[in-house]
């Protein structure tokens, strides 16, 4: 029973050695996403943590394997859509993702599940939906963009 005790605690210390890179490019306010202040204040709790390069690590991220998971997490989000290189995204690339995200978010799939456990307000409630639900209209009309365009590029 100890040599499976010893060997449990030799494996969880020796995944310690293995380490994400956590650190966080810079970020350039003249390409980072501007928008109406009640639109920030909803991406900066619920989305930034993931798709910015302004994440806000907890003290869990770094003990593996969790920091594995987190890494990986925050790496896919980042290219799936990152507000902080938002001018630097093509205009056909951004149509494509803010139609995405505006899906995602309509069907409750972000923030995730997993990121809700230990974020509680990053919550998305009716209301907060609805204004980025309004902004990604907006965002994607701006583009050139519509709902009906959207769906044509995505098919």
């Amino acid at each position: 029973m100890k040599a499976v005790i010893y060997t449990v605690l030799g494996v969880f210390a020796l995944m310690q050695v293995i380490r994400p890179d956590f650190n966080t490019p810079p970020v350039d306010p003249k390409v980072a996403l501007h928008a109406d202040p009640k639109v920030m204040t909803i991406l900066k709790t619920s989305c930034y943590d993931c798709h910015s390069s302004q994440t806000h690590y907890p003290w869990y991220h770094n003990v593996a394997p969790v920091s594995w998971i987190m890494a990986d997490h925050i790496t896919k989000g980042r290219q799936a859509i990152d507000f902080s290189n938002w001018a630097n995204i093509d205009a056909s690339v951004k149509l494509k993702r803010l139609e995405r995200a505006k899906q995602t978010v309509h069907n409750d799939m972000m923030p995730k599940h997993e990121y809700l456990l230990m974020h509680k307000n990053a919550v998305l409630n009716a209301h907060d939906k609805q204004i980025l639900d309004q902004f990604f209209d907006e965002q994607i009309k701006a583009l050139g963009g519509s709902l009906t365009t959207m769906k044509a590029i995505n098919s």
